[in-house]
């Protein structure tokens, strides 16, 4: 898929980590992976319990608008998010939502887990579930590797928090794997194709 531009969103509110796990898949995506990455974020009064947002765009060759223009997967860690960022998704895109702080999803074309409800009750800190999104989103973006993003994890994380962040990210990668993904893409493919 050479110069294949595939944009990611990640959202939520304000302290839920989508800075530091857009990083992640980032420094994934370009230090382990070698692929040419573009990773911003928004700032603003938004941050605060409604939605904020971080983008992460990989490409195979150089790209040459930083920002996410018709995102092929969405992350929304609440409802803010949610209703604010899934209405840009591309029309295949995958909507990936925390079924703990979302409660009305988008019809049709949405993938729940509950990662709050997960990072509180198998990590025991609540503060963790950016990073069982992170494992989630790792497993279903086609354009980085979980190695590549576990490895950016283990880089950048403090000494003292690797164990609970590992622990996390691959708990989120093991319920992404639970997903049936070639369904979702035939759903989605099928609606124009000839059956």
């Amino acid at each position: 898929m050479s110069g294949r531009r595939y944009e990611v969103r990640l959202s939520g509110s304000g302290g839920q980590g989508i800075i530091m796990a857009a990083i992640l898949l980032a420094e994934g995506a370009a230090v382990y992976g070698g692929k040419q990455v573009a990773q911003t974020q928004s700032y603003g009064p938004e941050a605060r319990g409604g939605a904020s947002k971080a983008e992460v765009v990989i490409s195979n060759e150089p790209i040459d608008y930083p920002k996410a223009l018709v995102p092929d997967l969405l992350l929304a860690m609440n409802q803010a998010s949610c209703d604010l960022y899934s209405k840009d998704i591309k029309r295949e895109g995958i909507i990936i939502i925390d079924s703990t702080n979302v409660g009305q999803p988008p019809p049709g074309r949405t993938i729940a887990i509950p990662f709050t409800g997960i990072a509180r009750r198998e990590i025991g800190k609540e503060f963790a579930a950016n990073m069982v999104a992170l494992g989630a989103v790792s497993c279903l973006c086609p354009e980085v590797t979980e190695g590549a993003v576990e490895a950016a994890l283990m880089a950048r994380v403090p000494p003292g928090t690797r164990t609970l962040n590992l622990k996390a990210f691959k708990t989120g990668v093991k319920e992404a794997r639970k997903i049936d993904t070639a369904k979702l893409r035939h759903r989605y493919h099928g609606e124009e194709a000839e059956v």
